[in-house]
């Protein structure tokens, strides 16, 4: 969201609300502030929705917005009420839905009903835009504008990070595979661990000098199924080769230090960690599910597999692992294409493009005017990396 608004200048001006989040929201608004962006906080939050409706409707009336990005199913539930009663259109950006739990398929399904309602919906992948229409959005009102990631942000790599990383193991492997990402069911972590457990135990990962190379596996993450993980990786016997290494918010300087980057989700929207991998020189072994298959050409830029399947997933990391000229290929060819289709800058003419198309749309011209003046409003990115 930051990177949009810093390329939207100076044409649009972007303000930030997020939610509480019993104060997670803190780190993301002094990121946006240190930017010079304005940022609040909405203070009241579940279950006090009403509170948050009126505090949100008050702040929106304020800052006298033209438009309205939503992210998240509370920032699109409550956003559109509190802008439909100031006639400001509203548009969702709809990354994907987990269904992680009860809890959260409910609000999945609440979420299904509001998007139908939503002047226009931003899907982040194609796979995205068909669960969309399955909810009965509009095509009309559904547009595909991709994540975005700045390709510079890892130029410099600092090499202290790199001898870091080695760190996390008692015996330092060869090569390091790394995966980020919060620690539950969708991610697919644990047949992480069980292709890791096959390679751990396999004599055919072999170096360029044909001498078997050490491997090791680093998770950066957290979430409610760490305990479960470490579980898993001291039956499968990883202890010291597989190190969950807790959330860190200097991903980035670990980043281009891995030989290495594996996604395992069994569903996602459009996953950002394998944008910041690619932009970072890092090939990638990921799952084809969701936008995935948008960012990864396979062979080219990475290697895909589908979900659930340890053996096909080790299959392709020890291939990786084993063959330095493609690795080199592959985080050139990575490189290039974050750099051509994923900046922010072809992101920010998307969304321009948007504003007009909209501006221009019979029968809502006057509702959409003067679109230069926008507000994000979401829950706070502060602990979970997608």
């Amino acid at each position: 969201m930051l990177g949009l608004a810093e390329a939207l200048r100076p044409q649009h001006k972007t303000c930030f609300l997020s939610f509480s989040e019993s104060g997670l929201c803190r780190a993301f608004l002094n990121e946006v502030r240190c930017a010079g962006f304005e940022g609040m906080a909405v203070h009241r939050d579940t279950p006090h929705l009403l509170g948050a409706l009126k505090e949100l409707f008050a702040q929106l009336s304020r800052i006298d917005v033209k438009v309205l990005l939503c992210h998240g199913y509370k920032a699109n539930l409550l956003g559109l009420l509190a802008a439909r009663r100031l006639h400001i259109p509203t548009i969702a950006v709809s990354r994907g839905w987990t269904g992680e739990c009860r809890k959260v398929r409910l609000f999945e399904a609440l979420d299904r009903i509001v998007l139908r309602w939503m002047d226009h919906v931003v899907c982040v992948s194609h796979a995205q835009v068909l669960r969309v229409r399955a909810a009965r959005v509009r095509e009309d009102r559904i547009t595909v504008i991709h994540n975005a990631v700045h390709p510079g942000r890892f130029a410099s790599p600092r090499p202290e990070y790199r001898d870091r990383l080695r760190g996390l193991f008692s015996d330092p492997p060869d090569r390091i595979v790394g995966a980020a990402g919060r620690l539950s069911p969708e991610k697919g972590f644990d047949v992480l661990i069980a292709a890791a457990e096959r390679i751990q135990h396999s004599p055919c990962v072999a170096s360029a000098n044909r001498r078997p190379a050490s491997v090791g596996f680093v998770l950066f993450g957290e979430g409610p199924l760490r305990e479960t993980l470490v579980r898993q990786i001291a039956a499968c016997g990883l202890q010291g080769h597989f190190i969950l290494a807790g959330f860190r918010d200097d991903l980035d300087s670990y980043l281009p230090h891995l030989d290495l980057f594996v996604q395992s989700s069994h569903t996602e929207g459009m996953p950002n960690v394998i944008l910041e991998a690619l932009a970072a020189g890092v090939p990638v072994v990921a799952t084809a599910v969701g936008g995935t298959p948008e960012v990864i050409e396979d062979g080219q830029t990475g290697l895909l597999v589908h979900a659930g399947d340890p053996p096909a997933l080790a299959e392709r990391i020890a291939l990786l692992v084993a063959d330095a000229t493609l690795r080199s290929k592959m985080r050139i060819h990575g490189h290039r294409r974050v750099e051509r289709y994923f900046s922010f800058e072809a992101q920010a003419r998307a969304y321009k493009d948007l504003f007009t198309s909209l501006n221009s749309t019979a029968g809502i011209s006057g509702k959409f005017a003067d679109i230069r003046r926008s507000a994000s409003v979401a829950k706070p990115a502060g602990t979970v990396r997608k």
